[in-house]
């Protein structure tokens, strides 16, 4: 487990514009959480955090406890796997609030990484001339 340093400020997301703008960007489901990350394009190292869990999840008691739990994980894991000019939004999954405390780290902490990954790797090329584009 990373050590919890401040490396860079994390700010909550809190504007319906700032949630449905992630929405459209790369997202990776794991166990219990879905992360989103979309890059912000601008100079602040800043990242941004926001939580959201639906009704699928349960009444408000059962909503209320996951985003709080999902609040702690990326309190813990951002400042080591979040990326500075980033926002993230964690959305709930069923079996959220049940998960052991360590396997909920997990998920997180792989949906941080694989969107990190995605993001560093090249661009695929482009679409592929097809058999019937073809000049003979």
């Amino acid at each position: 487990m990373p050590a919890v340093t401040d490396a860079f400020p994390i700010a909550r997301l809190k504007t319906r514009a700032e949630f449905l703008a992630c929405a459209q960007a790369p997202s990776t489901a794991k166990g219990a959480v879905v992360v989103q990350a979309r890059p912000r394009g601008d100079a602040q190292p800043l990242v941004r955090a926001g939580f959201t869990a639906t009704k699928r999840i349960g009444g408000a008691v059962e909503r209320n406890r996951a985003k709080r739990r999902m609040r702690e994980a990326a309190r813990l894991l951002l400042p080591a796997f979040g990326k500075p000019g980033v926002d993230y939004v964690f959305i709930a999954r069923g079996g959220v609030t049940s998960r052991p405390w360590d396997r909920l780290l997990d998920d997180v902490k792989t949906a941080l990484l694989r969107l990190a990954a995605d993001r560093e790797s090249p661009e695929a090329p482009g679409p592929r001339p097809s058999s019937t584009d073809r000049t003979p």
